[in-house]
């Protein structure tokens, strides 16, 4: 299974170099890097894995559609009122992928982080199933879990935003 940044750095690495395609198989699970042909943007796509047997098996949707990148930047963020100036200093931790966002390891489980718990960089706050690969996501930044965007069983998208963490 690939870790997230793993993932990233690999992006990185491809988005650096002359490659315009990176495939790499590992433990079951095939990750496929492709540079688009008219755009610098890269975005990763995992091709096959293995299922995991342990977890229960959950039915979603079909995705029809490729999931589009949505990027901010800081020079485009002005905020208009306290709340936003507030929301402007916090950290987004953003989906790596198209899935299914699960707040707790399993289906009546304490969830992995609640609103106001304490993270570290390699603290587990989710899980993303693409595939029927469950994806764990780390915060990858220390500091307050201060909002959850997103609701326990929604479909997700890549880079969109789903706790807000105020760092330390």
């Amino acid at each position: 299974m690939f870790k997230l940044n793993e993932i990233k750095e690999l992006v990185r690495l491809v988005d650096k170099s002359t490659l315009q395609e990176l495939e790499i198989e590992n433990e079951g699970a095939r990750l496929l890097i492709r540079k688009p042909a008219s755009s610098a943007e890269i975005v990763p796509q995992i091709v096959q894995q293995t299922p995991i047997v342990s977890q229960p098996a959950v039915q979603q949707a079909p995705q029809t559609q490729q999931p589009a990148a949505v990027q901010e930047s800081p020079a485009e963020v002005q905020p208009t009122n306290e709340t936003e100036a507030q929301d402007a200093n916090l950290h987004k931790i953003t989906s790596p992928m198209v899935g299914t966002f699960y707040i707790a390891p399993s289906p009546g489980a304490d969830p992995f982080v609640k609103k106001g718990d304490k993270v570290t960089n390699d603290t587990v706050v989710c899980i993303v199933e693409a595939m029927k690969l469950m994806n764990e996501i780390e915060a990858e930044i220390k500091g307050e879990i201060v909002e959850i965007l997103v609701e326990d069983g929604h479909l997700v998208e890549f880079g969109q935003p789903l706790f807000l963490v105020k760092p330390e």
